[in-house]
C-alpha cells in the first residue's frame, strides 16, 4: 500500500505521461482487470550523484530511482533486465529535461495558485497528513521538492498542450477508416442481466449442513413456483451481498461467472427462473432479467473514443520527433555506469 501511495505523488510528473498520451486502449466495453498484488521494489541503484547532464543541467541518481518507481509501478523485473530498465528510465528523464528546458520559457498566469491546487488534489488521495508525509519520505523527497516537480509538470503540460495537442487534428476520414479496419475492437459479446438467490454452503461443510441448505433452497424454489416475488425472497433469504438489491447481479458476459452458474443463466429466457444450481459457493436460484446478443458497436457510438485515440497517437509521434530533433543539437552527457 505504501509503495502505491508514494508512486501516486510522482505519477504524471514524468515525461512518460506525455509520451504515452496515445496509449489508451480503444474498446467498445471497458475491460476489468484483476489488481496485481504488490511486489517488492527493485534494489536501489548503487551509483550515487550525477548520472547525466542535459545542456549543463545535472540529473541525479535519486531522480532515476523516482522515475523507476513510476515506470515499474511496484513490479520487480528480473536482475538481468535492470540495465535496460535503468536506460529506459534515464531516457525518460532526459526527454523530460529537454521538454522542461523548452517549457521553462512559458509564462502561466497564477502559476503558484495552480501548483497549490494540484498539490491539494494529490493530498486528497491520502487518508491523513501523516500518510502523505510518509509517502514523500519513501520518494526521498521533501515538500519543497514535490512543489518543484509539480511546477515543472504544469509547465511541461502547458507546453505540450499548446505546441502539440492544440495543433493536432483527426479527420473524419481517418476516424472512419480506423473503425472499418478494426471491427474486432468494437465487438460486444453476448451478455445477460440476472438476479439470484444464494443459500451459501462452505466448501468444508458437513453432509448435514449441506442437506439443510438444500432443503431450504428447495423450499424457496417452491415458493417462487407458487408466485412469490423473486426480489422479495432474495432480500429475505439470500446470503449473497446482492440480497439488499433483490439479488440483482447486473449484466455479465461469458467467463465472468463460475461454469455451472454461467451455463444455467445463459440457457434461460428473459423472465424465466432456473432450477436449483449447485456451485462451490452453495445453491443458487437464478432469474434471467434481460439478454443482449453479440453485436458490434456502431460508429457513431465510438467515434469520440476513436478520435481521442488517434489524436493521442499523433501527439505521441509529434513529441517523439520533437525530442529526437532537439537531441541532435543538445549537449547530453551520460554518466550512468
Amino acid at each position: 500500500m505504501k509503495k502505491t501511495c508514494s508512486t501516486v505523488l510522482l505519477k504524471g510528473l514524468m515525461v512518460a505521461s506525455f509520451l504515452s498520451y496515445g496509449s489508451q486502449v480503444i474498446a467498445a466495453e471497458p475491460e476489468v482487470k484483476k489488481e496485481t498484488p504488490p511486489v517488492a521494489a527493485p534494489a536501489v541503484v548503487e551509483q550515487q550523484g550525477v548520472i547525466a547532464r542535459v545542456n549543463g543541467t545535472a540529473i541525479d541518481a535519486i531522480e532515476l530511482r523516482r522515475a523507476k518507481k513510476v515506470m515499474l509501478r511496484g513490479q520487480t523485473p528480473p536482475a538481468d533486465q535492470m540495465a535496460d530498465v535503468n536506460k529506459q528510465a534515464l531516457d525518460q528523464l532526459i526527454s523530460a529535461q529537454l521538454l522542461y528546458q523548452a517549457a521553462a520559457k512559458i509564462e502561466i498566469k497564477d502559476l503558484d495558485k495552480l501548483i497549490d491546487a494540484k498539490l491539494a488534489q494529490g493530498k486528497e488521495r491520502f487518508k491523513d497528513e501523516q500518510e502523505f508525509k510518509k509517502a514523500i519520505k519513501e520518494l526521498e523527497m521533501d515538500e519543497k521538492e514535490l512543489r518543484e516537480y509539480t511546477r515543472r509538470d504544469l509547465l511541461i503540460t502547458q507546453f505540450v498542450e499548446t505546441t502539440f495537442v492544440a495543433k493536432t487534428v483527426v479527420s473524419e476520414a481517418d476516424s472512419r477508416s480506423f473503425y472499418d479496419k478494426n471491427q474486432d475492437k468494437f465487438k460486444q459479446e453476448e451478455s445477460v442481466k440476472a438476479s439470484h438467490i444464494l443459500i451459501g454452503v462452505e466448501a468444508n461443510a458437513s453432509a448435514d449442513e449441506k442437506k439443510k441448505a438444500r432443503e431450504k433452497v428447495d423450499k424457496l424454489k417452491k415458493e417462487l413456483d407458487g408466485g412469490a416475488d423473486f426480489a422479495t425472497v432474495a432480500k429475505g433469504n439470500s446470503t449473497c451481498p446482492s440480497a439488499p438489491q433483490g439479488g440483482d447481479l447486473g449484466f455479465f458476459g461469458k467467463g465472468q461467472m463460475v461454469a455451472p452458474f454461467e451455463k444455467a443463466a445463459f440457457a434461460l429466457k428473459p423472465g424465466e427462473v432456473s432450477d436449483v444450481v449447485e456451485t462451490q459457493f452453495g445453491y443458487h436460484i437464478i432469474k434471467l432479467v434481460e439478454k443482449k446478443s453479440a453485436t458490434t458497436a456502431e460508429y457513431k457510438d465510438v467515434k469520440t473514443k476513436i478520435e481521442e485515440y488517434l489524436k493521442g497517437q499523433k501527439v505521441n509521434e509529434a513529441i517523439q520527433k520533437y525530442i529526437e530533433d532537439i537531441k541532435k543539437t543538445a549537449k547530453i552527457e551520460i554518466l550512468l555506469k
